[in-house]
């Protein structure tokens, strides 16, 4: 016979066990040029649509070095 459960709450398994002890492996201290924000921040778009002009600018000046373009 199984016995009654006390407080009514649902048994916790060892997966739930777990992911509530996991720690963000993306926050570790450890990581190299890791900035610190708060859970949930998110950059602009305008910094990729920037990071995109930026390097497509850079390939087209290193490009001109090539012998042969037009």
């Amino acid at each position: 016979m199984m016995a009654a459960q006390m407080g009514g709450s649902a048994p916790q398994t060892g997966a739930q066990a777990v992911i509530a002890d996991a720690v963000d492996p993306a926050r570790r201290p450890d990581v190299l040029f890791r900035v610190r924000r708060d859970e949930g921040h998110q950059i602009s778009a305008w910094w990729m649509v920037g990071a995109f002009v930026g390097v497509s600018l850079a390939v087209i000046a290193l490009l001109s070095f090539v012998p042969g373009g037009i």
